[in-house]
């Protein structure tokens, strides 16, 4: 399969080239992490056509038998070594005790490594505290939108669009037939593949009909405001019956696979963020989709999530807001910068319009403010300040 190059990435690990840190790729089963350490070891070939390149795939039979650190070392202990080797391993997390392994590499002044990994835990504890920092972490995420056109070589137009709010951004999904049954069964497999590999077997639960409840709630629920306490009540009126600390352990481990973003709440006025009462969306628009349906009345949810990954993908730290008793979807910081963005489906009533730009005039400063809707083309320009655009406005131009 012919890879398919993904600047926004490569172009963050490029510099780093050579250097002795550990470049360690995280992100959701599927997003691309194989095919972008593929595509740095083809600059690096590009560059010197004689680089000792070894390449570990995991998920690869051969490889099975390397099952922890000593496994690792002893494997290369056998390939011969130049004075200085570049090492690839995907899936990292399969590895027990890896960073015992990544350490004494590093060490020996000789590696130059790069690693994947779907599990975000793999980056805290031992880790951590082994490397020393020695380590770039780059967060990979599903297709943004220019990049969804670009690898389908076309242009943006309202089908295209449609299909990337309903399918999601997984990169395979362009070589599959343009056959919705096709598309939702292999979303089906990579949902399944991600709860029981990489939540039920990794955390041992054994309960998984609770875990897909939850999913679903959440799944329904998305970018609703609430807490685990919230949600271990609503599930208990449904005769299922789990402690918030459960209910907030489980949402922990669909975070730490990826498969959530829970959106922490900021006090616009104070600059406080509250430890209780968060949003909760889906790294996947696909997968978020493939457990709640079509849903007419989803729409703005959909939108909602689909901006908040957008600005996750070009590296903005995200809050939903709080002033005074208005709510704000999102305050999102770069740069020593920051914009609010309100989401809305469309514009098409004043009282709306009101809504939407009236809780952005409230609040008291310079930063820029946005109204985002799936309306074809901007309501206006600006309004007192506010940025009106359209959600293709905003996925094809702000980064």
């Amino acid at each position: 399969m012919k890879l398919i190059e993904r600047p926004l990435y490569i172009d963050k690990i490029k510099p780093y080239i050579g250097l002795q840190l550990v470049k360690v790729l995280v992100g959701q089963r599927r997003v691309g992490k194989s095919s972008i350490l593929k595509l740095i070891k083809l600059h690096i070939l590009e560059e010197n056509p004689n680089a000792n390149c070894i390449f570990i795939d995991k998920e690869l039979h051969k490889f099975k038998p390397i099952k922890n650190d000593s496994d690792l070392l002893k494997y290369l202990q056998t390939i011969e070594l130049q004075e200085f080797n570049y090492l690839f391993i995907d899936e990292l997390q399969e590895i027990e005790h890896f960073e015992r392994a990544i350490r004494s590499l590093l060490n020996e002044g000789i590696w130059d490594i790069y690693c994947t990994g779907s599990n975000a835990s793999m980056l805290s504890g031992d880790i951590a505290t082994m490397l020393s920092g020695r380590q770039l972490v780059v967060k990979i995420h599903g297709l943004s939108y220019s990049e969804f056109l670009d690898f389908r070589k076309t242009g943006h137009s309202t089908k295209n669009l449609d299909k990337y709010l309903t399918f999601g951004g997984l990169p395979y999904i362009i070589n599959l037939p343009d056959d919705e049954q096709i598309i939702w069964e292999y979303l089906t497999n990579i949902y399944n593949t991600i709860l029981f590999r990489d939540i039920v077997s990794r955390h041992s639960i054994r309960d998984t009909g609770f875990l897909e409840n939850l999913i679903a709630f959440l799944a329904d629920n998305t970018g609703s405001l609430f807490s685990a306490k919230k949600i271990s009540e609503y599930l208990k009126s449904q005769q299922l019956q789990k402690s918030s600390s459960i209910v907030n352990n489980y949402i922990d481990f669909l975070q730490d696979a990826f498969f959530l973003n829970r959106v922490k709440r900021k006090d616009i006025q104070g600059k406080k963020i509250f430890e209780i009462g968060e949003k909760i969306y889906f790294q996947d628009l696909g997968l978020r989709n493939l457990l709640s349906g079509d849903v007419p009345g989803d729409k703005h949810k959909i939108l909602e999530n689909t901006v908040l990954n957008h600005l996750l993908m070009y590296g903005w730290k995200v809050f939903t807001g709080k002033s005074a008793e208005k709510e704000i979807d999102f305050i999102a910081e770069k740069n020593n910068e920051t914009v609010y963005i309100q989401v809305t489906y469309l514009l098409n009533e004043q009282k709306t319009i009101d809504r939407e730009f009236g809780n952005l005039l409230e609040i008291q400063d310079n930063y820029p403010k946005y109204v985002i809707s799936q309306d074809a083309e901007s309501h206006r320009n600006t309004y007192k300040g506010i940025i009106h655009l359209s959600i293709s406005q905003f996925l094809l131009e702000f980064k």
